[in-house]
């Protein structure tokens, strides 16, 4: 397994990294959280039979996750982390929101049921979904689908992205669910200031990024709902057709530009090698049958209809931003305050994604 996946919310995490306790909310645990729960769901979904079987599901979600399952319901129970939070942090209420408006357009994500807002069922804030069957694949090789399917897989991926870029979020009820416009801007103050607050040595690099990004700002400016970590590691596929059948994880879905979503997908396969992320920079794409950018991105323009193009800007930022989530790990660790044992080891990425970066901006602009 990748380094990087044995992080737990790596990215939805990281804007805990900085707070004053001041900020931070506790919440009483509940007694029987499980029986309750159990109470709950029987009072609020008629016909579930059989007892409650509660496993929690393994992986890195932020927001802990538990498969619930009756005899004839299977059921994900996700909800807030127990302890203390930022009130902002872990809304599982802002996931629902958007699950739902988007299962009413026809975008594949997982059926919600019911949203509870007080702590007194699980001890936290939680909301209930049917369970999907599929394949997901921990790394962007799609190393254990058949070679025959991985093209298709990733041209499924683009025409995802582009569907959840088309939605009208205005007539999906999502018109406040971000700021309009100037996205771009805000993300390069938005991660400058957290460079500035984790920077515990020089990295050229990224000092030289901070100073280009805000000079080479694309003229077009739009909005449209963005996923915020669409990649192949959120995706689950059919169990035996290379199609998806369901878009996970939408902890960093906000307004924003299409093309820093495009950008983010881009860069965990094609800027990222498999020992750091599961990637696929330095593989034989032709051998392993896995497109080039050029052939996934034209994939997404073709379904998107999108004017906009991926430019070296669109990269160079996404490349940046996660820079600065490493280093603020790094910094974490080196406080003593890191969440995982490999938090050091992450944070030697910052540099390698930083030059990345750089060499991009020197390469006279081509992706």
């Amino acid at each position: 397994m990748p380094l990087l996946r044995r992080i737990v919310g790596l990215t939805v995490c990281w804007h805990l990294f900085i707070v004053r306790q001041s900020n931070i909310s506790s919440r009483p645990l509940v007694t029987n959280p499980t029986t309750r729960l159990e109470q709950f769901l029987r009072s609020e979904i008629p016909g579930l039979s059989g007892n409650l079987r509660l496993d929690p599901v393994a992986g890195g979600q932020s927001n802990p996750t538990f498969f619930a399952d009756f005899d004839n319901r299977r059921l994900v129970v996700r909800k807030k982390p127990d302890g203390p939070v930022l009130p902002s942090a872990h809304a599982v209420d802002r996931e629902f929101r958007v699950l739902e408006a988007l299962g009413k357009v026809g975008i594949a994500v997982p059926p919600v049921l019911l949203y509870h807002e007080a702590g007194d069922v699980f001890g936290t804030s939680f909301y209930v979904m049917e369970r999907v069957d599929g394949r997901i694949f921990h790394d962007s090789q799609l190393a254990g689908a058949p070679k025959s399917e991985r093209a298709e897989m990733y041209r499924s991926a683009a025409r995802m992205l582009a569907a959840i870029h088309k939605v009208d979020f205005e007539q999906a009820g999502l018109s406040t669910f971000g700021k309009h416009g100037n996205f771009f801007s805000r993300q390069i103050a938005r991660w400058t200031h957290q460079w500035h607050l984790s920077k515990s040595h020089d990295l050229p690099e990224i000092d030289r990024l901070v100073e280009w990004l805000p000079a080479n700002l694309p003229a077009n400016d739009q909005t449209t709902i963005v996923h915020g970590d669409f990649r192949i590691g959120n995706l689950m596929f059919h169990p035996t057709e290379p199609r998806i059948v369901a878009v996970l994880d939408w902890e960093l879905s906000t307004l924003g530009h299409p093309m820093a979503d495009l950008a983010h997908t881009c860069i965990y396969s094609w800027y990222v090698t498999p020992e750091e992320y599961g990637g696929i920079l330095g593989l034989d794409f032709a051998d392993h049958e896995l497109p080039t950018l050029s052939e996934f991105s034209r994939a997404y323009y073709e379904a998107s209809n999108q004017s906009d193009r991926l430019e070296v800007f669109h990269i160079v930022l996404a490349l940046f931003r996660n820079a600065v989530i490493f280093q603020g790990i790094a910094s974490r660790a080196k406080a003593g305050n890191a969440a995982s044992q490999n938090a050091a080891a992450v944070g030697k990425l910052a540099p390698i994604f930083a030059r990345r970066a750089v060499d991009l901006i020197e390469s006279c602009g081509q992706l």
